[in-house]
């Protein structure tokens, strides 16, 4: 009867020896251990944790990750550089260290590791503003371009337009939230460098009209921008009192304009005249930036295609009407020698 008792009790030792060697399949215990057996005898480790399917920081998938796999995708994800771009040649793209970020994998980490299925976990973004604001305001001073006003010079006593160039001038404002947001969101889309434009002070339209006077030949030459419109024969100064060469503008434009008698020797002495008939202006006056030199109509049209003036160019009075309704002030005015 008592050795009856001890192959009970044998029996049992037995059977609870076998149930806590339970092993299910791939070396996993019932107790959610990793269970292996070697020549110094059986021992279990803790599975790691994984994340929860459909998982993501800030839209990476981490689902069914360790936090050492979620890491490194994430991290691969947030370091890749950031593309910025002002046009089809011009472009940027600055690692997220340049731009003063620092994230805080570990902490997405954790977060990950405890929610639920499908969650979303933002990963927090430390960004420096003074590193940011840096580096737009290099980009600003990179991209910057200064308008350039239109000109117009002669070649060969024609006239040659260059036209005007914009400014460039970036948003710095815009170009820094734009930055913070991807780097908050570690998306890696293209960031467009928003900028104006900056108008020039002169533009095109102003050589619309460009006068070309040939003081040798006693020509007035009227271009449309650079391609001539209509030539005209002109009174042009004497040798004792010449026509200025160079480059001028009109500064002013009056009708029936009196006529004063100029601080000069042959004027001394000479009073006013009024509008009329017998007025040496004409009927019309386009004072140039050159002292006391117009362009103007004279009511002695036998002086024309002469060097008889005393500096300033006569026209017959219908071409000084006519042009005088064409060119505007400050329309540009070429005095040449030939």
């Amino acid at each position: 009867m008592k050795r009856l008792g001890y192959a009970v009790l044998a029996l049992a030792c037995a059977a609870a020896g076998a149930l806590t060697s339970v092993v299910l399949a791939g070396g996993v215990g019932a107790a959610g251990f990793l269970t292996t057996t070697g020549t110094t005898g059986t021992t279990t480790t803790p599975l790691p944790s994984l994340i929860a399917p459909g998982v993501t920081i800030s839209g990476v998938p981490v689902g069914g990750m360790t936090a050492e796999e979620a890491e490194t995708v994430v991290r691969e994800r947030f370091e890749l550089p950031l593309p910025l771009v002002l046009d089809r040649k011009h472009r940027l793209a600055p690692p997220p260290e340049a731009l003063g970020a620092t994230p805080h994998f570990d902490e997405a980490i954790t977060k990950a590791l405890t929610a639920p299925p499908g969650a979303a976990i933002a990963l927090p973004v430390l960004i420096d503003g003074n590193v940011v604001r840096a580096y737009v305001l290099r980009v600003s001073k990179r991209f910057y371009r200064k308008p350039v006003d239109a000109q117009v010079f002669l070649r060969r006593l024609k006239p040659v337009i260059v036209a005007e160039r914009p400014g460039l001038v970036v948003n710095r404002l815009a170009l820094t939230t734009s930055i913070v947001q991807r780097l908050r969101a570690t998306s890696r889309v293209r960031v467009k460098i928003r900028h104006s434009s900056q108008p020039a002070t002169t533009q095109r339209s102003a050589f619309r009209s460009v006068i070309v006077i040939r003081r040798g030949s006693n020509q007035l030459l009227l271009y449309r921008y650079d391609h001539l419109r209509r030539t005209f024969r002109v009174a042009t100064g004497q040798s004792i009192y010449p026509t200025p060469l160079g480059r001028f503008n009109i500064l002013v434009k009056w009708k029936n304009p009196w006529w004063y008698p100029p601080n000069s020797r042959w004027a001394k002495g000479q009073k006013p005249i009024p509008p009329g008939p017998n007025n040496p202006l004409g009927t019309r006056w386009m004072g140039l930036s050159a002292p006391g030199v117009g362009i103007h109509g004279t009511p002695n049209p036998a002086s024309i295609g002469y060097s008889v003036s005393h500096g300033c160019i006569r026209m017959y009075i219908a071409d000084a009407e006519w042009l005088f309704n064409v060119v505007d002030v400050g329309t540009t005015v070429f005095i040449v020698s030939a």
